[in-house]
């Protein structure tokens, strides 16, 4: 059972890892071509693609320059400990066990426009790349193009060992980057909604973040039936079998902690 994440735009590459351990990404020769790609533009070519402010594009402009493998623990950070965002605060990576942190390699892939498939404690350095981002380079007229085929071999060719399924946890943006349909094993789509005006819907932050603690309910609780991802309980969801259907799995919660 594999499951797969999305990154943040939020980074932490402050203070000390809480391991020593760390790996490398498969991909690092494909992102090592993006980046030569990214090297190329402006700070006003940044801000156009992606629609962010100068000043962030002058960040990445600096980020993208200073990039260079080889990755060391010096020059980089593992990526669930980098990662900074909504589904990090889930996670609590930062937390784990150095048994956890084995758990997480062999379970939870992040998703990434520049890095194509991380695990959790493959090292990066700083980016800003989203998979959506319409970055045009040879053949390719975006992230997907580059990424699909790619990616959806390398998560088959893991299910082979770890077996099925694939736990779907990815926003839509990054989930896209999968052939779905191409997928060897049952794909397993949980979702997240919070009680409010009188319905159950999903509210961005608390999904996000929910995506990051069933991977740690993951982790914790060395689960590797999917069936036992039912008992989810984290900060009051519990699975809602009236609102789930086949593989769509509704988590709910009535009242937030």
């Amino acid at each position: 059972m594999i499951a797969i994440i999305s990154p943040a735009k939020a980074l932490d590459f402050n203070g000390k890892p809480v391991t020593n351990e760390y790996t490398q990404p498969i991909f690092l020769n494909e992102a090592t071509r993006l980046n030569r790609q990214l090297k190329k533009l402006r700070a006003s070519d940044l801000s156009e693609l992606m629609g962010i402010s100068q000043k962030l594009a002058e960040l990445n402009v600096d980020r993208n320059l200073l990039w260079k493998p080889p990755f060391t623990s010096e020059n980089a950070k593992q990526a669930a400990l980098a990662f900074n965002g909504d589904v990090y605060q889930g996670l609590q990576a930062e937390t784990f066990s150095d048994e956890d942190f084995e758990v997480a390699q062999n379970q939870i892939r992040i998703l990434s426009g520049l890095y194509g498939l991380l695990k959790p404690l493959d090292l990066i350095q700083a980016y800003r790349l989203e998979m959506g981002t319409k970055l045009e380079f040879g053949k390719y007229n975006n992230l997907y193009e580059f990424w699909q085929t790619k990616l959806t071999k390398a998560l088959n060719d893991e299910l082979k060992t770890t077996g099925g399924p694939l736990i779907n946890l990815a926003s839509n943006e990054y989930g896209k980057a999968i052939i779905l349909k191409k997928i060897k094993a049952e794909v397993i789509t949980p979702s997240f909604k919070d009680h409010k005006n009188g319905k159950y819907q999903m509210i961005s932050f608390f999904a996000k973040k929910a995506r990051g603690l069933m991977c740690r309910f993951m982790v914790q609780n060395k689960i590797s039936n999917a069936e036992e991802l039912k008992a989810f309980d984290l900060e009051g969801y519990y699975f809602n079998n009236n609102l789930s259907e086949g593989n769509k799995w509704v988590f709910t919660r009535d009242k937030q902690p």
